[in-house]
């Protein structure tokens, strides 16, 4: 049944960054049909009474994790509330496919989607189908087995293709040129398919403390892989660099500029520093930035307005490893609990853990014991509610690892801390939100469930920066969750209120929008016939989010509706049966 809407009355904030104005919109088949004023309800239409909202492009995700959660969370909760219609994944280098063959390889995969993104092992291994080799076979065992509804894409990520192509080996070294060659085949067959691009990673080290597969890739390898990209005009360059860790970003970013720009590809780099601590690698950083826009190169920089917070629990995380602490680190690793039990019941441990913790990185909030909530306990033991400063001070236990030590054995590995958000340097998001060649919500939804729950971050950039601090107007806001980035990333087929485009749409009184706080809920399947959770939130509420003419959020709730689609990005200047077709 075709399904037809006029939205009316509302005011029109369509993407560009336009001025708003108000209008109705017409809808039928999928597609934005009608905009104009006072335009008139027909036969068979639904009519939305949109007076006092705004009326936007539906907001595309920017940077999201759902590679492996879409096959058993698919309502993708709660970006529908949130106003998400479009969801774009297989960043960071990580992607389901192409697929390794061997079972060590493919282990190597799950690992890195389990420890990096929070994402469980026992679904990925059980619930993922895995019934693909290529990319393009990946993306067809979507379409026969997935419904979800946000439009869904992806990139093709560098590590798979590594370990697919070199095994183990994938670790060790530079790739052969006949390696190279094959992971030319896998990405022609990605980008033909319809990949976003190619994603990369120079910022992650794994579990075992070895820098991912992707650095290790000469710069032969790169100009290989991206000489196939150029072919393709609409997809993208993705790579994340290290401005969190071992502080190489900048050099990362110089090293894939100038690889990116020799190809003449579309370039993202996630991203410019926006965090106190991160301050000295700013003005270099800005000074690339500045440097890329005054040579017109296509190179962009993505970026998130919210500081990360971390809920760390001691069963699965990275948070130890990533700042800098790998005794602490084992810990989460080891398994079951009675192995984490011996760890903290060990004298030797203990000293080593200390030692450690002296020489977590110097930015770390690990450093200041005011900065830990102990927020949950598994056994019930307790105390919660309080700072590993002030449990110190009760128990008399005088340094913060012998501490924390002390309550996780009393409390249990599923217990949870939360540890203080890093500090935001204001004038550089300002910077950002101005700057023409930046990338907005960056959100990693879909991964991290038990730390936190990205998703939402759209509603933080509208009140927060709009609503209630005025730093932007709703014009540029809209445009940097809507318009840009479609264009940025060749959905040049929606993104905009336009006449011919695909109607993803929301609608929202700016008044009623909140990000709302995390809480529970019990949806992940844990492998044993139970369930364990993930952090979601409740509705902003939007009114109304529209995708590809259907409504997925309507009346104060999820609809189930499943009108998404696996899309890819369109050549602006290409009228071509296959939307990402190669160039000559």
């Amino acid at each position: 049944m075709e399904i037809k809407i006029l939205i009316k009355g509302g005011t029109l904030v369509d993407g560009s960054a336009a001025p708003a104005y108000s209008g109705d919109v017409r809808i039928a088949g999928g597609k934005i049909v009608e905009i104009g004023q006072n335009l008139d309800s027909l036969k068979g239409e639904r009519l939305f009474d949109a007076k006092g909202c705004y009326v936007t492009p539906g907001f595309i995700e920017t940077h999201n994790h759902w590679d492996g959660g879409v096959w058993w969370s698919p309502n993708l909760d709660p970006l529908p509330g949130y106003g998400g219609t479009t969801t774009i994944n297989g960043n960071c280098g990580f992607s389901l496919a192409p697929a390794p063959q061997t079972e060590e390889d493919k282990q190597d995969v799950i690992d890195i989607f389990n420890f990096f993104e929070d994402i469980p092992e026992e679904p990925m291994r059980k619930i993922v189908p895995w019934d693909w080799v290529k990319w393009s076979e990946y993306k067809a065992s979507m379409q026969r087995n997935v419904r979800v509804p946000l439009n869904f894409c992806s990139f093709c990520g560098h590590i798979p293709m590594r370990l697919s192509v070199m095994g183990q080996d994938a670790w060790k070294r530079a790739a052969t040129a006949d390696e190279i060659a094959q992971m030319c085949e896998l990405l022609e067959d990605a980008l033909a398919a319809g990949a976003m691009g190619l994603s990369s990673n120079y910022l992650d080290w794994d579990k075992y403390d070895r820098p991912l597969p992707s650095q290790l890739a000469d710069d032969a390898e790169f100009d290989a892989l991206l000489a196939v990209l150029a072919r393709y005009p609409a997809a993208t360059f993705q790579v994340i660099v290290d401005y969190f860790m071992r502080m190489t970003g900048n050099e990362s970013v110089e090293r894939m500029a100038r690889l990116a720009t020799k190809a003449g590809v579309r370039m993202q780099w996630a991203g410019l520093p926006t965090l106190k601590y991160q301050e000295s690698m700013v003005p270099r950083a800005t000074e690339l930035h500045e440097q890329f826009k005054a040579e017109g190169a296509d190179i962009y920089t993505a970026f998130n307005v919210l500081s990360p917070t971390s809920v760390v629990n001691f069963g699965r995380s990275l948070v130890f490893a990533q700042n800098g602490n790998p005794v602490w680190q084992e810990l989460v690793n080891a398994e079951p609990w009675t192995a984490k039990k011996a760890l903290l019941e060990d004298s030797q441990w203990l000293a080593r853990a200390r030692d450690a913790w002296d020489n977590t990185y110097s930015h770390s909030n690990f450093h200041d014991a005011t900065a830990l909530l102990l927020r949950e306990s598994e056994s019930g033991y307790g105390p919660i509610g309080v700072t590993l400063a002030e449990y110190m001070a009760e128990s008399g236990i005088e340094h913060m690892s012998d501490a924390l030590a002390q309550w996780v054995l009393n409390n249990g590995a599923e217990s949870v801390i939360l540890k203080r958000m890093m500090e935001k340097v204001e004038p550089t998001l300002e910077y950002l939100l101005n700057d023409p060649n930046s990338l907005a919500n960056v959100s990693d939804a879909g991964a991290h469930g038990k730390m936190f729950c990205g998703a939402g971050y759209a509603a933080w950039l509208l009140t927060d920066y709009v609503r209630d601090r005025k730093v932007i107007s709703i014009e540029q806001a809209v445009h940097m969750l809507t318009g840009r980035l479609a264009d940025f990333f060749g959905l040049n087929d929606r993104g905009h209120l336009e006449v011919g485009k695909a109607a993803d749409i929301t609608v929202f009184d700016l008044n009623e929008i909140e990000m709302r706080p995390e809480k529970k809920t019990w949806d992940v399947w844990d492998g044993t016939g139970g369930r364990t959770y993930r952090y979601t939130r409740d509705p902003a509420p939007m009114r109304l989010t529209l995708v590809n003419g259907e409504p997925t959020f309507d009346r104060g709730e999820f609809t189930g509706r499943y009108p998404g689609d696996f899309i890819s990005p369109i050549a602006k200047d290409e009228e071509c049966e296959n939307p990402n077709q190669a160039r000559g």
